[in-house]
């Protein structure tokens, strides 16, 4: 199996548990019908968990453009692979929203609201508000790439690495999930988006490409941020991007508080 490949098989996986888990919990006449966000967000958890599994040993399971990305910048991972990592990693989340459209083929009738339809392909906001959503994006992915990184340096028992790390994605549901539906992970919510809008899918409605650039851009700046942080506190590296992406973020965030919602969102 090749790096890319691997990546590919990871992120299927990934989105595969996670949008199903979303599924059953949404869909009528699921048995898993309101199940709860804390089973969802430790399902996502799980989820990650078993993908690391599958392709860690292979191609550092990275299943998410945000920790490439975080990766390269820190430079401990060859920009030159990023385009294909990134590319596997979306498809496998496409393929994934396709299988979880055949698995509960016969559920999409049987509910009638659009809206909890597209929530099992890709995240959309409790409260839209598109500068508010993009600091969530942003802060759940620091987190996020910030955590790998602080996890990496601790030796644990063989085998136990990708629990913690389902832990942490777990943890960053609870805490910082309920604006956003936590995405943190372009191709996690890109690529079943795309699936969603291109698939005859009994009753839905929009794909909401209006919102879609949220958990992409926001991922991204939270994910490169991330991992620079970590390579100043702990390493004392100070990367030239890190004071462009501290910045950034920064005025994102100061835009959030003082200015009032746009009458359109």
């Amino acid at each position: 199996m090749t790096e890319y490949f691997a990546e590919f098989v990871g992120t299927f996986l990934l989105v595969s548990f996670g949008d199903g888990v979303v599924a059953g919990a949404v869909l009528n006449k699921s048995k898993a019908q309101n199940m709860g966000w804390l089973n969802i967000a430790l399902a996502w958890g799980l989820s990650v968990t078993f993908a690391i599994y599958a392709v860690g040993s292979i191609s550092g399971a990275h299943i998410n453009p945000a920790v490439t990305l975080g990766m390269a910048s820190a430079g401990i991972f060859p920009w030159d692979k990023v385009a294909g990592y990134i590319l596997a990693q979306f498809a496998g989340g496409f393929t994934a929203g396709v299988l979880v459209w055949i698995f509960y083929i016969n559920h999409w009738k049987a509910t009638s609201d659009p809206l909890a339809k597209l929530s099992i392909f890709c995240t959309t906001p409790a409260i839209r508000s598109y500068k508010n959503n993009l600091v969530s994006e942003i802060i759940g992915t620091f987190f996020l790439t910030f955590g790998l990184f602080y996890i990496g340096i601790n030796q644990f028992s063989e085998g136990l690495n990708p629990l913690v790390v389902g832990a942490l994605i777990s943890l960053i549901g609870f805490s910082f999930g309920g604006t956003t539906g936590f995405a943190i992970n372009p191709a996690r919510d890109l690529g079943p988006r795309i699936a969603h809008a291109i698939l005859p899918i009994a009753g839905k409605g929009p794909s909401d490409w209006a919102y879609s650039w949220i958990p992409v851009v926001g991922p991204v700046i939270g994910g490169i941020l991330g991992a620079l942080t970590y390579k100043a506190v702990y390493e004392g590296i100070y990367n030239p991007a890190l004071w462009i992406f501290t910045i950034i973020t920064l005025a994102i965030i100061a835009y959030s508080i003082f200015r009032k919602n746009d009458k359109n969102q």
